[in-house]
């Protein structure tokens, strides 16, 4: 059995694939940023899930690929707790980008990109990941993303530039004072989660026009920032995995439409399309049989 798992800072999709290669089972739970989560937790929270107890001994192989994985150092803290979950696994794991590019991989080079609770972009050949900015997080940067958009929305909250009726939903929905935002944002932990749970909002008065300029302009940070980066990227196939990007997709392609950049597929949950990739172009199957 092969568990294999495409993790955010907030959740996870994952599933368990039978040695034939068919699902036997799909599996969301918390997801693990080992900038935010140490081997204990990830050992702890996997534990306590009923069908891992059930199946972690017959698990051979595990594939992760997890937001914040995007070094060794990083990696081995998932793989050091996920070895204790799965005692006779092969574990390996990998940063969310890959994820993002196995997923919507249909056998031409891309431009895979993510915009999520944070953003990223690769050039994938098929078989390499090639990127040419790096991601700055949620402080400096994750342009577009839930997160961003989240300060963007407690900023205009808090400098009193929403419209009337939207500002009181918002403190009627939320119930958040400055202080309370203040300790949330810069004296507790996972402050990134905190901020993207506002996208929700954003998303719910998207009809008012300062939401969509909030949100053209991160997406055209983005694109400007994460994929004009790349010297072909107007001939190049351009794939977005991630809830922002497809919940505000109208959007995403209008300002790629302005910019001459041509977007292919745009999907929230990469999960179908990373097992497609493990099957058929990794063949995960056959060396699971060796």
């Amino acid at each position: 059995m092969i568990y294999l798992a495409e993790s955010g800072s907030t959740k996870c999709d994952a599933v368990l694939l039978n040695d034939d290669g068919s699902v036997f089972e799909e599996i969301r739970h918390m997801g693990f940023n080992p900038f935010f989560h140490s081997a204990d937790v990830v050992h702890t929270e996997m534990s306590k899930i009923d069908l891992i107890k059930q199946y972690k001994d017959e698990v051979s192989k595990v594939y992760f690929y997890g937001a914040g994985c995007s070094s060794n150092f990083y990696k081995d803290i998932i793989a050091t707790g996920l070895r204790r979950v799965f005692p006779n696994a092969h574990v390996h794991v990998d940063h969310d980008l890959v994820a993002a590019a196995y997923s919507t991989y249909t056998g031409k080079p891309e431009i895979a990109c993510i915009i999520g609770t944070g953003s990223n972009s690769c050039y994938f050949d098929g078989q390499q990941i090639y990127e040419e900015v790096p991601a700055l997080a949620y402080i400096l940067g994750d342009e577009g993303s839930a997160s961003w958009l989240g300060k963007k929305l407690l900023a205009m909250y808090l400098y009193k530039q929403l419209p009337k009726e939207v500002a009181d939903d918002f403190f009627e929905t939320y119930h958040l004072t400055k202080d309370d935002i203040f300790r949330k944002v810069y004296n507790e932990p996972h402050a990134n989660v905190f901020l993207a749970s506002f996208s929700v909002f954003v998303h719910k008065h998207i009809h008012q026009p300062i939401f969509q300029q909030m949100v053209k302009e991160g997406f055209e940070l983005f694109l400007k920032t994460h994929v004009l980066c790349f010297k072909d990227a107007r001939s190049l196939e351009i794939n977005f995995v991630g809830s922002v990007a497809y919940h505000f997709r109208r959007y995403l392609l209008e300002v790629a439409d302005a910019l001459d950049l041509k977007i292919n597929n745009i999907i929230q949950k990469p999960l179908k399309g990373l097992i497609h990739y493990h099957i058929h172009y990794l063949k995960i199957l056959e060396k699971s049989a060796v």
